[in-house]
């Protein structure tokens, strides 16, 4: 392999790597993702069924779904669904569930602080200080906007 040229090295990699199976993933990300979107719009249909205001049911529906993901999340389920599902396991909501409960369940032995308390931003606090950060520059954005 030292004495290859660049086009035999790339035919033999072409020959060792798995074929793409980005078609699939496409497919089963679209799939699932709108299975998620679809049982939260249920959700909120149901909860409004029950008398909750139009306002307040898309919060009973979020609020559903973040603890769905992370029981499924606790009980080793979401990750296989994640396995098999690909990216449309990441819909926000339930991704972001499953980004705050996957490291605190592994890091579980280390105690309630040092392992549940401070491993569970190990993924989600990036999201959040970038969130945060984007949507005060938003505002500020917005703000000027409206000045002018």
């Amino acid at each position: 392999m030292i004495n290859m040229t660049k086009k035999e090295y790339a035919d033999y990699i072409k020959k060792k790597a798995p074929p793409s199976r980005h078609l699939r993933g496409i497919i089963m990300a679209w799939l699932v993702g709108g299975l998620i979107c679809v049982a939260g719009q249920g959700l909120i249909d149901w909860a409004k069924t029950f008398g909750v205001s139009k306002e307040i049911a898309p919060t009973v529906a979020a609020m559903t779904l973040i603890a769905v993901a992370a029981v499924l999340t606790a009980c080793r389920i979401y990750d296989n669904i994640a396995k098999w599902a690909g990216a449309g396991t990441l819909v926000p909501i339930t991704g972001f569930a499953n980004a705050m409960v996957a490291p605190a369940m592994e890091f579980k032995t280390e105690g309630h602080v040092a392992g549940l308390a401070s491993k569970m931003f190990v993924i989600a606090g990036p999201v959040l200080v970038y969130g945060v950060l984007a949507s005060a520059i938003y505002g500020v954005v917005l703000w000027v906007m409206k000045m002018v």
